[in-house]
Order: structure tokens, then C-alpha cells, then sequence
């Protein structure tokens, strides 16, 4: 009788011990499953980030992930065709390990597409010559591990950046001032390999967007005052983007810690 109390008693104890840990917050490691909602069939290479831990990860062929996560948290959902989700970390969610996550594919309407604005021909050596040329430079400065973009090159393009980096009142200071616990998590973000890859494939700046907690029109600011040409705003992808934030910032940091020196 009394091993059968101990027992009872150590159940209980285990079960309480992992209450208080969700309740108080403590991460640890979440499980589920990710279904195409269509057709509850797994999906594999879903990309998944912890929005709060600023970590990622991706499904395996049968759809399942394992992330490092707390109560509360937001994990963002991201593939190629489907539409992005966010879900919110609840307690039932560790508790039950078959958890399953939708996604629903974008519908999208294709409207004709009519290629005329540079007159092909067919032959690459005329039609070379009829493409826009991006005559985007970028330059260097001794000290800045990063270049920066001024547009055409000619004097006042110089001036544009030099007047830019030595000036640290007009370096974004307002933008950068307004978020900076959103600038502090661009180096955990740079250093998510998992994170890096899913960047690397997207152009829409939703995924930076929802890290960051800035409007896609912030980053544009950013990078407009950090003297990038308009080519690479509106080509680059999110990964590069986010380069070109963080190598700004940093530039940022030290122009306004010389300042207040």
C-alpha cells in the first residue's frame, strides 16, 4: 500500500511540475504536424520560425516538425503556393503530440500577359541592346565592412553617400530610434541557418515583415535613407534585404555611439 502511495504521489508531483513549466513560460520543445487542408495530406519542406525565439526549422516528408518554443509564442507557416499562417502557442499543444496545422493553397488569377514594352525580336545581340540597362553603382568606404548603392554614377552620387554615412542626425535615426528591440533580433536572425534559407527563396517581404514587426513600407524608408538604388529594393531578395538592414543598423550603432561620445 504504501509503494502504491509513493507512486500515486510522484504522478502527481511530475504532473504539477509540468503544469507550473508551461504556466511560467519555460521553453521546450513542440511538436505537430502540418497538413495541406485540401486534401489532409503531410506537407514536407514547410518552413516554420518561432516569431519570439527568433529560431526555425522545416517539416520532414510526413509533414511533422520539432521546435524550441514557450507559451504564447507565435510560430509562423510559410510554403510556396500556400497562404502564410500564424498560430499561437497554447498549453493543449504540448500537452497533445498529434497536433495538426492547415494550410490552404492561394488561388490565383492569371490575367494575360502581353510582352511588348522592349520590342524582341527574337536574336540576342539586337534584343541586348534594347534591355534596360541598371546603372545602379555601388561603392566603398574605407572602414564599413558594407557598400552602398547611390543611383548613377556621377560626383553628386558620391556626395549622396559619403553625406550619409558622416551625418549620423539624418542616418534613420527616427526609424531605427522607434524599433529597437524589432533592429536588436537581426543578428539571432542572420544567425538561423533554417531562417537564412527560407529568406533566401522569398521576394515578398512578408517573412521579415512578421520577424521584424515593421510595414513593408518601413523597410523601403530603410533602405532608401541607407542609399540603395530603387533596382535593388524591388529585386533583391528577402534574405539580401535583410543584409542590407543589418549592415546599415550597424553602421548606425557606431556613427551614434561616436556621436554621444
Amino acid at each position: 500500500m504504501g509503494k502504491k502511495l509513493l507512486v500515486i504521489l510522484c504522478f502527481i508531483s511530475s504532473v504539477v511540475f509540468s503544469q507550473e513549466n508551461s504556466e511560467t513560460n519555460e521553453e521546450t520543445e513542440i511538436s505537430a504536424i502540418v497538413i495541406n487542408a485540401q486534401t489532409d495530406a503531410p506537407m514536407e519542406s514547410v518552413h516554420i520560425v518561432n516569431l519570439n525565439q527568433v529560431k526555425g526549422t522545416i517539416t520532414n516528408e510526413k509533414g511533422e516538425f520539432t521546435l524550441t518554443a514557450a507559451v504564447n509564442d507565435t510560430l509562423y507557416f510559410s510554403f510556396l503556393g500556400f497562404k502564410s499562417q500564424k498560430i499561437r502557442i497554447t498549453n493543449d499543444m504540448f500537452k497533445f503530440k498529434d497536433t495538426k496545422i492547415s494550410l490552404t493553397e492561394l488561388a490565383y488569377a492569371l490575367e494575360e500577359v502581353i510582352v511588348r514594352p522592349y520590342q524582341l525580336t527574337g536574336y540576342l545581340e539586337i534584343d541586348v541592346k534594347n534591355l534596360p540597362i541598371n546603372n545602379a553603382y555601388q561603392y566603398s568606404i574605407s572602414g564599413l565592412s558594407v557598400g552602398y548603392e547611390a543611383g548613377n554614377k556621377n560626383p553628386s552620387a558620391v556626395t549622396k553617400v559619403l553625406g550619409a554615412i558622416l551625418n549620423p542626425a539624418d542616418l534613420l535615426r527616427n526609424l531605427f530610434g522607434k524599433k529597437p528591440n524589432q533592429m536588436r533580433k537581426l543578428r539571432k536572425i542572420k544567425e538561423d541557418d533554417q531562417i537564412r534559407n527560407l529568406l533566401a527563396s522569398k521576394f515578398d517581404r512578408e517573412t521579415l515583415i512578421e520577424l521584424l514587426q515593421i510595414e513593408k513600407m518601413d523597410i523601403e524608408d530603410i533602405l532608401n535613407n541607407c542609399n540603395y538604388s530603387k533596382s535593388f529594393i524591388t529585386t533583391a531578395n528577402d534574405l539580401q534585404i535583410l543584409d542590407a538592414i543589418s549592415g546599415c543598423y550597424e553602421d548606425f550603432k557606431v556613427l551614434n555611439r561616436g556621436k554621444k561620445r
